[in-house]
């Protein structure tokens, strides 16, 4: 969601704001999170995202905080959607995850031919659980590495 109308963005946070102090407090967040996105959000996790925007210190959102907060929010859910495009091309056995055959075959068509036990090195160095392969969540650390 951008708030890209003041309107729009002043309902979204006297929403999460139900206490209507003016500020949205991490639990306030987290229910706000369940009951209109359906997020089941860990009281650790909501005082993180408050913390992650909280210029100010007080443990709270303002309305400049919770825009950034939703700003960033957006930008993180565009790009895991560009992640998992990138991830459909590499996995292309319909596994769910990506091998070193569909990875050499992936590369080859972007010009660089690598050899299978490339391939399976290249996978090794993000295969957090030994596998051989590379899911989503390790496809994801990689891209970030």
């Amino acid at each position: 969601m951008v708030a890209s109308s003041s309107s729009e963005f002043g309902t979204l946070f006297a929403a999460f704001d139900r206490d209507a102090d003016g500020r949205i407090s991490a639990a306030e967040l987290r229910l706000c999170m369940k009951a209109t996105l359906g997020e089941d959000v860990s009281a650790e996790e909501a005082e993180a995202l408050v913390a992650s925007v909280d210029a100010d210190g007080d443990g709270l959102l303002d309305g400049d905080e919770f825009e950034r907060l939703v700003h960033a929010e957006v930008e993180e859910e565009e790009r895991c959607r560009g992640l998992e495009e990138a991830f459909g091309m590499y996995e292309m056995e319909g596994q769910g995850c990506i091998t070193p055959s569909s990875l050499k075959r992936m590369l080859g068509r972007l010009g660089s031919e690598q050899g299978i036990d490339e391939c399976r090195a290249m996978i090794c160095r993000f295969d957090l659980n030994g596998d051989g392969v590379l899911s989503f969540d390790e496809f994801k650390i990689m891209m970030s590495a």
